[in-house]
């Protein structure tokens, strides 16, 4: 049986100032010197902020799905690298969306998180 490789989502960290970048790079946005090296972020953050897509995006590239346009939430993933991530928010409804906990669930072909309606509002594990 083949072995699951864990879902992560890579950034960098320059060896030098100590800035995380997403997606990872070798260049340091702050430094401006070649000194980043690879870093796994985190997979649990705290939603920052968010809106809500209420129409089909432009197509291309957007590909309505056979079953017709649903809206979705995107936004601002708060890592506990001090990093914000945007991405797509998995959730039943819209509702409690504010700092809500999420976790992340896919990275391609974009960054993609699930609230964690479990976990206590505001908080990072």
């Amino acid at each position: 049986m083949a072995e699951k490789t864990a879902i992560v989502l890579e950034g960098s960290r320059c060896t030098v100032c100590a800035t995380v970048a997403f997606p990872a790079g070798v260049m340091c946005s702050k430094c401006a010197t070649p000194t980043a090296a690879p870093l796994d972020l985190s997979t649990r953050g705290v939603l920052w902020a968010y809106t809500i897509q209420r129409f089909p995006p432009k197509s291309p590239p957007y590909v309505t799905p056979a079953g017709g346009f649903t809206p979705f939430a995107v936004g601002y993933i708060e890592l506990p690298e001090g990093i914000k991530v945007e991405a797509i928010i998995d959730c039943e409804d819209f509702d409690g969306l504010d700092q809500a906990p999420v976790t992340l669930v896919a990275t391609s072909p974009v960054p993609r998180f699930a609230v964690d309606r479990d976990a206590k509002q505001g908080e990072i594990k």
